[in-house]
């Protein structure tokens, strides 16, 4: 009988109900952490400290990854604490998943909370930024006619989501451009009041940009648009664990972002802010009772679901707050320096990405003009096994890049010297023709 079991058997099943999982293990601190907590001043460009941090993670170096945006690689911390509860959930998931495991989600919905500077009756664990979107876009009532308005830059799964409202609903979805890059945060928030009509019902808007990594003035459009009556629903997929921010400096009522992005959490997992006051008037995905009409915890009755995802969130959050919010973002926006400056010395190179941290950090998004993105992907995968994703949209198109706390100088050494390859040259006549 392992020394768990032996423990629970011991001190009986009801007494056992009351512990966390957490609680029977000894607690483990990553040496990375245990490195960070001794260091002070600018890192930014320090590779010694860097290299440790780096070296938290399992991926695979015979490639580039530069698509952590997509999806990141968790720390062998995170993924070694979800293997844990997902075993341990294992051995009688109706006992140790539900009973013992289930209630440490309140311990992660008050640290999420916590981290965004909200209260924790506001957050709900989603599985990505999508669903929590979705319960918003879904969830408000919209009668035949009414308008629902955002960009032509918006994610593309939440434009379909409201497209499907227009043909069952007969709702109008508009959609508007705005400038690539923007540097005018007064521009963006008169192109939002200017396209508001008398049939306006709701707002979408990105806090972070997917395509291009544009952020956009929040606080401002949610302010103007309260002023009109109109609810302003913020995707924040990209944001949350990406830049240092709180709520107070959105002031929304509706935000949602996906933590195994920029937070490092385990893939599947999300959270959606919605204001303790708006919480009753929003309906859920899944259907709930009545009860819990002003629970935020109405929004993840989505059925049976695994513990050990969220659960690990915890640890997730521990290797965020260990290095920084600020520190992070400092070297997250120094990772895409590093590499769009180079590029932009080459006449043929656009970015369509503002370089200033206001409205910056990561993301960047490149154009070789002349070179076809999507067949430059293909020719960095084929060439160079670098994972970049091309974007080919309606206003632009480029190479979008997402570097990540396990990026390396030397692999964005590598990527920029197959960029400037092509910039000379071309691409391969077997790979363009």
């Amino acid at each position: 009988m392992s020394n768990r079991r032996q423990f629970l058997y011991q001190i009986g099943a009801p007494a056992a109900a009351a512990l966390t999982y957490s609680s029977l293990v000894p607690a483990r601190v990553p040496a990375v952490l245990e490195h960070i907590a001794g260091v002070t001043g600018d890192v930014t460009r320090d590779e010694t400290f860097w290299r440790e941090v780096q070296q938290a993670f399992t991926v695979d170096r015979s490639l580039i990854n530069l698509n952590s945006g997509g999806v990141s690689p968790s720390p062998r911390i995170v993924q070694e604490a979800m293997k844990g509860h997902l075993d341990y959930s294992n051995e009688a998931p109706v006992y140790t998943m539900w009973r013992i495991l289930e209630p440490q989600r309140e311990g992660v919905r008050q640290r999420l909370a916590l981290e965004f500077g909200c209260d924790s009756e506001e957050i709900a664990l989603t599985r990505n930024a999508s669903e929590g979107l979705q319960i918003c876009q879904l969830g408000l009532e919209f009668e035949p006619g009414d308008e629902v308005l955002t960009t032509t830059q918006d994610y593309g799964r939440m434009i379909t989501t409201f497209k499907q409202r227009e043909r069952r609903e007969g709702i109008v979805l508009k959609q508007f451009s705005i400038p690539i890059p923007s540097e005018d945060p007064g521009e963006i928030v008169r192109l939002f009041e200017e396209n508001i009509g008398p049939r306006t019902r709701a707002i979408l808007m990105c806090h972070m940009i997917n395509i291009t990594g544009q952020i956009l003035p929040v606080k401002p459009v949610v302010q103007m648009a309260r002023r009109k009556g109109i609810p302003v629903i913020v995707d924040g997929a990209h944001a949350f664990g990406h830049f240092d921010f709180k709520h107070e400096d959105l002031d929304c009522d509706y935000y949602a972002s996906s933590l195994h992005k920029w937070l490092l959490a385990p893939h599947g997992t999300g959270l959606l802010h919605v204001r303790k006051n708006k919480i009753k008037e929003l309906w859920p995905l899944m259907a709930a009772p009545e009860g819990m009409d002003e629970d935020i915890r109405k929004y993840e009755e989505i059925g049976t679901h695994p513990a050990a995802n969220y659960i690990a969130i915890a640890e997730a959050l521990t290797f965020h707050q260990g290095i920084g919010a600020k520190r992070k973002e400092d070297r997250l926006r120094y990772l895409r320096d590093y590499w769009a400056k180079p590029l932009m010395q080459h006449d043929r190179v656009r970015l369509h990405t503002s370089l200033k941290p206001e409205f910056s950090c990561c993301i960047g998004t490149v154009q070789i003009e002349g070179i076809d993105t999507a067949e430059l992907g293909t020719h960095l995968w084929d060439a160079h096994r670098i994972i970049a994703t091309p974007i080919k949209h309606a206003e632009f198109e480029g190479l979008r890049v997402t570097a990540n706390l396990f990026t390396t100088l030397e692999e964005l050494n590598r990527f920029v010297d197959a960029m400037e390859q092509v910039v000379r040259h071309g691409l391969p006549a077997t790979e363009s023709s």
